[in-house]
């Protein structure tokens, strides 16, 4: 393995992580300080391996140092808890999203209502 598709593999991982989780940043190390806290663990533990790995790859003589079987399990690791994270959980946030604006609606339309009733002095 060379190291294009070590870098191929974090920027994967990068481009899940801001996909799924909204994590803005350059690069997979940045988006992991900024919101590896969002993660599992292990997940965390395994996109700090391949993070590490992807950065040392852009040297040709530290490339040999790297452990290739530990960074694909570690890339399998990551990419198979964000690629899970999908469907459902988006689903739900929407529902959720959904449902407190339509609360902050009501309840910005109570506090006008009891404004407007005490102005006119029925409260």
């Amino acid at each position: 393995m060379t190291g294009v598709p070590i870098q191929q593999m974090a920027d994967r991982v990068a481009g899940l992580m801001e996909q799924r989780l909204k994590i803005s940043g350059q690069g997979l190390e940045e988006k992991l300080r900024k919101g590896g806290k969002r993660l599992p663990r292990n997940v965390r533990a395994a996109a700090q391996l391949v993070a590490e790995a992807s950065v040392l790859a852009q040297n040709p003589k530290l490339l040999t140092r790297i452990d290739q079987e530990a960074v694909a399990k570690a890339y399998d690791t990551a990419v198979r808890y964000l690629t899970r994270l999908g469907a459902k959980d988006r689903r739900i946030g929407a529902v959720l999203n959904f449902a407190a604006s339509v609360a902050f609606s009501l309840l910005i339309v109570a506090a006008l209502m009891f404004a407007v009733l005490r102005w006119r002095g029925f409260v």
